[in-house]
């Protein structure tokens, strides 16, 4: 996503805002001006009151601009914008315009005889008022910015990626008719276009990310793919979802020579990913894992299975009833004691024998839910 940064290094100012000063004490001085600004030439260290200092225009060369007497302002041809300064002997002229663009010849005598003559150039421009950049993807993923000023003259073009000059690795090719560059597939970053002329310099910047192309180095079907492509609808360096089943040798029960077909199922995850099949030079557990693994999870089952069939009989042996306890017989015997003790008819003694129990399924139905088992009784004599 674009972003735009906007102005980045300098202005100056509104054209009327503009100043720029000039070292005219050097004959053939190059001076600038800014159309609708003002320009600071100086022209000597201080005025003195032994010399003279007169300043010509040379398209009229009859008309005296500037004429100092003694530290004092004689004439002054375009007094209603510009000002002389005794003290530091510069002359400032404001809302320049293009007919100010001349030669202006500078003489300093001493009211008799000339001691220096020199000549300045005075070359009036219009500065950038505005840099406007447009952006556009190219076929392979290269980015084309363009770079296009509002107003100026003699307007010179430089470019730089996050406040530094492009270099000829993300540099693709330069247009200075068109005032355009051509950046390569890898570039993102603050991409700045300055404008400048000898009054003024605008810069704007904006953010450049790829195209949505990405760098592909494969091989594919023998031939090594080395582009850019399109992300979105890349088609190359892809490899197919399963792969070729691969033989492993295996000796059967006979003694023959059999084959197992192992067909690995690999996902494909990314453009890049390399499949590995399975070779007879891995070890025997390597090639052989899907039966092991078959193996070991059928041994697994049938343990999970006997372990719960013991716990389901274990328990419902624990909830079975106890079984009746029976009495099932008793010998009991009656002894009769001699003499008197007969013919009192006294209770004869019972002497009970030994009582065993049995055990034996409970009655299938008896509605009292008891049963007696009568003993055999013997009497003593």
């Amino acid at each position: 996503m674009k972003a735009v940064v906007g102005l980045l290094v300098l202005i100056l100012g509104v054209s009327h805002g503009l100043e720029t000063h000039c070292d005219g004490r050097q004959d053939g001085a190059q001076c600038f001006g800014p159309l609708g600004g003002t320009v600071v030439l100086k022209l000597i260290d201080r005025a003195l009151e032994t010399e003279r200092y007169q300043l010509y225009k040379s398209s009229n060369k009859s008309t005296i601009i500037l004429n100092v007497i003694n530290n004092k302002i004689v004439t002054n041809a375009i007094k209603s914008r510009s000002l002389f300064n005794l003290v530091d002997g510069t002359f400032s002229v404001n809302n320049l315009s293009r007919n100010d663009s001349d030669e202006y010849p500078f003489e300093i005598s001493d009211g008799i005889k000339i001691k220096e003559k020199r000549a300045l150039r005075l070359t009036i421009q219009a500065p950038v008022s505005s840099v406007l950049l447009a952006s556009e993807c190219l076929s392979q993923g290269e980015k084309r910015v363009s770079c296009s000023s509002g107003g100026g003259n003699s307007l010179q073009y430089s470019w730089t990626l996050d406040g530094r000059s492009l270099t000829d690795t993300e540099l693709l090719s330069v247009n200075t008719e068109t005032n355009s560059i051509t950046l390569k597939q890898h570039v993102s970053g603050i991409v700045a276009c300055s404008v400048r002329n000898n009054v003024s310099e605008v810069s704007k910047g904006e953010e450049i990310a790829n195209c949505g192309f990405k760098f592909i180095n494969c091989t594919s079907n023998g031939t090594q793919i080395s582009q850019w492509v399109l992300a979105a609808n890349n088609t190359l360096c892809v490899e197919p979802t399963t792969t070729s089943p691969t033989t492993i040798p295996e000796t059967s029960t006979a003694g023959k020579e059999s084959t197992v077909s192992i067909n690995p199922c690999t996902n494909i995850t990314s453009w890049d990913q390399t499949v590995t099949p399975l070779s007879e030079d891995d070890p025997w557990y390597i090639r052989n894992w899907p039966i092991m693994a078959g193996v070991l999870s059928a041994l697994v089952l049938l343990l999970v299975v006997g372990v719960a069939v013991v716990c389901a009989q274990r328990k419902k042996t624990s909830n079975q009833p106890t079984d009746e306890q029976e009495l099932t017989y008793a010998v009991v015997k009656i002894k009769q004691r001699s003499g008197r003790q007969l013919q009192q008819r006294a209770e004869p003694d019972v002497e009970y024998g030994q009582v065993k129990f049995s055990e034996r399924p409970p009655p299938t139905a008896d509605p009292t839910g008891e049963e007696c088992v009568y003993a055999k009784v013997q009497r003593g004599r």
